[in-house]
């Protein structure tokens, strides 16, 4: 279990003299922030894109000198966004296209990787960036399955041995009125914690249609959004994000989880299979049972919000404020100029790494992508779901010896009572 202290403004680029005063720093770690770090982009769609705009804002130095993505198409484009940054961008003839394209990012001699692609890559991308001794930023989740999670939880133990900072794409952890927040909850603001709600509930997404020569393989990834083996479904993929928040307010994660879904809007081909609608009861150690919904149904009513509530107050992050008896009891106050947290979490990264005292996130996004994973088995199966059955699941949803020629016929949609838990 994560630790019950979140990190204040002020602290959040300390650790522990202590873990890290005998070991030596790795050869990327960089000694003053004047020192170059080249960047390598794996996964250039929009996410990756913007995710590289925000990491070459984010601090000085910093260049990205590589990118690779599956589709070639998805490097043009990514490119011609990034030429605004001038001299920031030095890729040269370091494009790499193809499902091995990461290998070549990671082997073009880059200090710091970007990882954007489909979360159902991540485990294997996080595995190669690891033992290739680099700095990573991580979008969320990172992974779909529990055999993802487990080599995900290894990648985190090998980061830490190396002293590589790993840093994830839940960038309410570093946006200073979540921080001030947690600070407050994890000082006592609220008194016991009881009880909480997290939403993310929203309209549908895009989808590309599929046209003639389109393979199974290259459909799916251009569509990745609506199957499991890519996105986790979007209980995984996006509501990870409020799931993070509730772990964190708790210091803790789940150990039993009970849910419902299913499909009733976007029920055409082009949708894949998952589900547009989840609602999951989480019970967590402390007692604290947190009720999660999310939905991606065009024409309702829309909420991405948190609210924790406990013995002496009520939080919500929509305003930023504690109640109790009816009267606000403290609110967030800006005390300057807002940073944007998408690149406020690339420049703690870099910090980090310049200090030497590199950030690891890895374990605790790797433990919010479970939670929403359990919730889907949940839902899906219709059966209460533990921790440790989760977590050793044998459910692997990546295919087999997969190429851009792949057969992939689109699986059935879950059934709750028939879909068994494996």
């Amino acid at each position: 279990m994560t630790s019950p202290h979140g990190p204040t403004r002020r602290g959040f680029l300390q650790t522990s003299a202590a873990a890290t005063a005998a070991l030596s720093l790795p050869p990327l770690v960089h000694a003053s922030g004047s020192d170059t770090i080249k960047v390598g982009l794996i996964g250039c769609g929009g996410r990756g894109t913007g995710a590289a705009d925000n990491c070459l804002n984010s601090a000085p130095g910093v260049k990205l000198v590589a990118v690779g993505d599956v589709f070639a198409d998805r490097i043009d484009s990514c490119l011609s966004n990034l030429a605004k940054l001038g001299d920031k961008v030095e890729v040269g003839d370091r494009k790499f296209v193809g499902l091995d394209a990461y290998k070549n990012v990671i082997e073009s001699d880059v200090d710091l990787v970007l990882l954007a692609t489909p979360p159902g890559f991540r485990p294997l991308h996080l595995e190669a960036a690891v033992a290739a001794g680099k700095h990573i930023f991580t979008e969320k989740p990172v992974g779909v399955d529990a055999p993802g999670i487990r080599r995900v939880l290894a990648a985190y133990k090998a980061a830490k041995e190396k002293m590589l900072g790993i840093v994830a794409g839940t960038q309410r952890r570093h946006q200073d009125d979540y921080l001030a927040s947690m600070e407050q909850i994890h000082n006592g603001a609220l008194g016991e914690i009881v009880s909480g709600r997290v939403y993310w509930n929203q309209g549908g997404l895009w989808h590309k249609a599929r046209v003639n020569g389109m393979t199974d393989a290259e459909w799916q990834i251009r569509n990745w959004l609506y199957f499991t083996w890519l996105s986790g479904d979007h209980i995984v993929e996006q509501h990870v994000h409020n799931l993070d928040v509730a772990n964190w307010a708790l210091g803790e994660h789940p150990i039993r989880a009970v849910g419902m879904g299913g499909r009733q809007s976007r029920t055409a081909p082009e949708y894949g299979h998952i589900f547009d609608h989840f609602a999951v009861q989480y019970e967590y150690p402390s007692g604290t049972v947190i009720q999660s919904y999310c939905r991606q149904i065009d024409g309702c009513e829309n909420n991405v919000s948190e609210t924790i509530e406990g013995t002496q107050g009520k939080w919500t992050s929509q305003g930023h404020r504690i109640t109790h008896g009816g009267k606000v009891k403290w609110r967030y106050r800006a005390d300057g100029k807002r940073v944007d947290s998408y690149v406020q979490e690339h420049t703690h990264l870099i910090e980090s790494i310049r200090k030497g005292e590199p950030l690891n996130e890895l374990k605790t996004v790797a433990e919010s992508t479970l939670t929403a994973i359990m919730g889907r088995m949940s839902a899906y199966t219709g059966k209460a779901i533990e921790w440790d059955q989760a977590l050793n699941s044998q459910e692997n949803l990546y295919p087999a010896d997969l190429t851009l020629e792949s057969s992939l016929p689109v699986p059935p949609v879950a059934i709750p009572g028939r879909t068994p838990f494996v």
